[in-house]
């Protein structure tokens, strides 16, 4: 009989094949296990400690615990995001050091802990899966992980001689008064059923984070630290991923932040500042809450008998909600420079502000250069003039200005024929 190493990479070759009848044979070989007594603990001792293997082969190449844990439910299940949360924490018993405190602070937030017992049996017996289940989701998990790209390294992985050194370019979950303020406000405009209020409030919260990006743009430039900017990656899963995508790039933007989007992996990579990257995240996930109940509300106020199907509608709505957001989040943050810069002026003189900003806006462009030198640009196509216009009114029943910036213009769209 073949030991349990052998018999797990013929499950997996047959798993990767076209040979439906193969694959069951070789699943059938790893239920019987190697014929000795214990050849049933081997064969799960094997899958884990290839998937254990495999997994971290995946930190050099750019991917995080979240990356995995995310692909994983997208292109499997939650079922089998579960059993990566699993090896990832098994994983992590022998990672090599130095391993930085973000690293720990993922699998902490995925709840990844290591069970006592066989890894596999314990998943299979809490996810009550028999022993072909468990097997068949194991190895079709093993696969995904395997086959996954190299991407941009954000962050140095543990292991390495960066992952040792307090990390500043990242993303800082700090418990900082301004940042209460923020969430508070964001929670306020995504429960309160007033469209109105609640994009007051949403201009309120980035008023508030342009002005302490600023303010930490100012205590930085006033340092010897040599960071560089830093990155997250946002889910931009379906339904509507393009215009997610959009949403997060019109965010990124006004927050002096740049995004790529990997629309085959399911996520856009966010590049800017710590506390720039902070801002981009709160804003993303409230603003996408936001649109989605304005785009339900829309879909209810449609004239009776319209002709567009409501998938078409739906994307013109939140193409052009993210669009008129943006201009507004702009509008919000160009008044606090504004201000600070006159202020900045007033104390320092008229030459401190502005080329500080300007200075990091090109490191990010730099950063961004460098790590995906081969991103292109996606145009944008309106099918459905109705949507267009109902997504920008959802987005425009109340102003944004502050601090007496113009009023933002009327986003141009003209409606694709198809």
């Amino acid at each position: 009989m073949p030991d349990a190493d052998e018999l797990v990479a013929n499950a997996l070759a047959a798993v990767r094949g076209t040979d439906v009848r193969q694959a069951e044979w070789q699943l059938d070989q790893l239920m019987v296990g190697t014929g000795a007594a214990d050849g049933t603990t081997a064969v799960d001792a094997a899958l884990l400690r290839r998937l254990v293997r495999s997994l971290g082969r995946l930190w050099p190449r750019g991917w995080q615990p979240v990356d995995v844990d995310r692909i994983t439910g997208r292109r499997l299940d939650a079922r089998a995001a579960r059993l990566v949360r699993a090896a990832m924490a098994a994983q992590r018993r022998d990672q090599a050091e130095p391993v930085p405190a973000w690293w720990d602070d993922q699998l902490r937030e995925l709840a990844a802990t290591e069970a006592d017992g066989s890894v596999l049996a314990g998943w299979a017996s809490r996810e009550g899966l028999d022993r072909a289940d468990a097997l068949r989701a194991a190895v079709d998990t093993l696969a995904l992980v395997e086959s996954l790209p190299p991407i941009a390294v954000l962050r140095p992985p543990p292991g390495t001689s960066g992952a040792a050194l307090p990390r500043t370019g990242g993303t800082a979950r700090s418990g900082s008064p301004m940042l209460d303020r923020v969430r508070a406000l964001l929670a306020k405009a995504e429960s309160t059923t007033f469209p109105a209020e609640a994009e007051a409030l949403t201009g309120k919260a980035q008023e508030l984070i342009a002005r302490h990006s600023i303010d930490e743009a100012l205590l930085a430039a006033g340092s010897e630290r040599g960071d560089l900017p830093g990155g997250v990656r946002l889910s931009t899963d379906a339904p509507y991923a393009g215009a997610k995508a959009l949403l997060v790039q019109e965010v990124a933007a006004a927050n002096r932040c740049e995004a790529v989007w990997s629309d085959d992996l399911g996520f856009a990579t966010v590049l800017g500042w710590p506390a720039d990257l902070v801002a981009v995240e709160l804003l993303y996930t409230s603003l996408l809450v936001q649109a989605t109940a304005a785009m339900l509300r829309g879909r209810a106020e449609r004239r009776p008998g319209s002709g567009r199907r409501t998938k078409v509608w739906d994307e013109s709505f939140l193409n052009a909600f993210a669009l008129r957001i943006g201009e507004r989040l702009r509008t919000a943050t160009e008044a606090a420079t504004n201000a600070a810069d006159q202020a900045a002026a007033e104390t320092a003189g008229a030459e401190r502000l502005l080329p500080v900003l300007a200075a990091r806006g090109e490191a990010v462009r730099e950063r961004l250069d460098t790590l995906f030198p081969g991103v292109t640009r996606h145009r944008l196509s309106v099918r459905d003039a109705e949507g267009w216009s109902s997504g920008t009114s959802a987005a425009d029943r109340a102003s944004l200005d502050v601090g007496g910036a113009r009023k933002p213009r009327q986003v141009p769209g003209r409606p694709d024929p198809r």
